[in-house]
């Protein structure tokens, strides 16, 4: 596989030219004040726009945020984003109203060398993510006749067949930027031959989400340490009353089988912390995870499981990490997660976050983002490059 980077691009020269960046800027807001809570996707595309701006280039940045219905809806407008990119740069962005209408033209025909404009929300137009070619096609035309070459740094959406991902980079010139040439090589580096002791933590809340991936990591791993919503249904498996804990009823099968086929790589938790309701102010107490109660539910693994997971993860020297340990959005059950965290930084090991909630939790919590190896801004997308399978956005670039 050859994958042309922005080096390439930068030898050959940008100054004057109309450069595509497609970034992933699909940051959290605030539902209440429309405010960014979380800027790391912005600032992970820093080092590619200031390399292509301190070489001359136009920049035209696009970006997806959220889930519109293929129209236009003000919940979902990137205009904050613009405001904080420009923050971030140091320097005014251009922010057009549309994608691909008069008010993009006119924000990409007016920058100088050097300069960047952002455009609208992708997904307020329906072909973006159509899943008819030539309907995608068609806005991949428009997106394509903006600029004079396209660089994809958006790591997080390289796994969608989507317009601005797919076929754009079939129609101009194209590399990859920063981030997605440092994801690709530090996942290369957990699918190929990564140093033993391979450990790799699993959370979030269904196992149906993580099935794939756990079949393709369970004959490579050394240990697989299971915490969040998805243990319960672990749990269940070994027999185990779950009381009303989240359960997928129909994968307690799936588990149990997992189970016997990971010759003890699997590690569960041995306590959890439970609670009357799903709330942050609800009464809550540890107990064994043999014993939780009918008309409780858990929301975090216990300290006697962080302590077990932490003395697993102290011999490793490969860790990768994707999901929360419990709900730590709730400070009362953000223990667990942050307690797995701190571990890992606490190891000599090469460590990867895999994006996602993983990421978000390392930021909320406020925990040092340098005492991790990499942290990956993509939890689906690394998911599905260690599964195994083709990222379309990845193939789009090969030469």
């Amino acid at each position: 596989m050859t994958i042309r980077n922005l080096d390439d691009l930068l030898a050959e020269g940008v100054s004057g030219r109309r450069v595509l960046v497609r970034a992933d800027l699909n940051v959290p807001l605030d539902k209440q004040t429309g405010a960014i809570t979380d800027d790391g996707r912005i600032r992970a595309v820093l080092p590619t726009l200031t390399a292509l701006t301190g070489a001359g280039a136009k920049v035209v940045v696009f970006s997806h945020l959220g889930r519109p219905k293929g129209a236009p809806d003000p919940q979902f407008s990137l205009r904050p984003v613009a405001a904080r990119l420009g923050e971030l740069l140091g320097a005014q962005v251009r922010f057009a109203e549309d994608t691909v209408g008069d008010s993009a033209r006119s924000a990409v025909d007016a920058l100088a060398d050097g300069e960047v404009a952002l455009l609208e929300n992708l997904r307020f137009n329906k072909g973006e993510t159509s899943k008819d070619d030539a309907e995608r096609g068609a806005f991949a035309d428009q997106l394509a006749a903006l600029g004079e070459a396209y660089v994809d740094d958006a790591f997080g959406a390289v796994h969608r067949k989507h317009a601005s991902v797919f076929d754009v980079p079939a129609r101009l010139p194209h590399v990859a930027g920063r981030l997605v040439l440092r994801e690709v090589e530090v996942l290369a580096k957990l699918a190929g031959e990564p140093e033993r002791p391979y450990v790799v933590v699993l959370g979030g809340s269904k196992v149906s989400d993580k099935l794939a991936v756990i079949e393709a990591l369970l004959p490579k791993v050394d240990r697989l340490l299971i915490g969040g919503g998805m243990c319960f249904t672990f749990l269940k498996a070994q027999g185990h009353e779950v009381g009303t804990s989240l359960l997928e009823g129909e994968m307690v099968e799936t588990c149990r089988n997992l189970l016997e086929r990971s010759a003890g790589k699997i590690m569960l938790p041995v306590d959890v912390v439970v609670a009357d309701a799903f709330a942050p102010d609800a009464a809550h107490d540890t107990v064994r995870a043999d014993g939780i109660p009918s008309h409780r539910l858990g929301l975090d693994i216990g300290p006697e499981t962080v302590a077990g997971f932490a003395a697993a993860l102290s011999e490793a020297k490969t860790i990768f990490w994707n999901g929360p340990m419990g709900v730590f959005e709730m400070p009362a059950f953000a223990n667990g997660t942050r307690g797995v965290a701190e571990a890992i930084t606490k190891t000599d090991a090469f460590s990867v976050v895999g994006g996602g909630d993983s990421a978000a939790a390392v930021r909320a919590l406020g925990l040092d983002e340098s005492s991790f190896g990499h942290i990956s801004t993509g939890g689906g997308a690394s998911l599905e490059y260690l599964e195994g399978k083709t990222l379309p956005g990845i193939a789009a670039l090969e030469d």
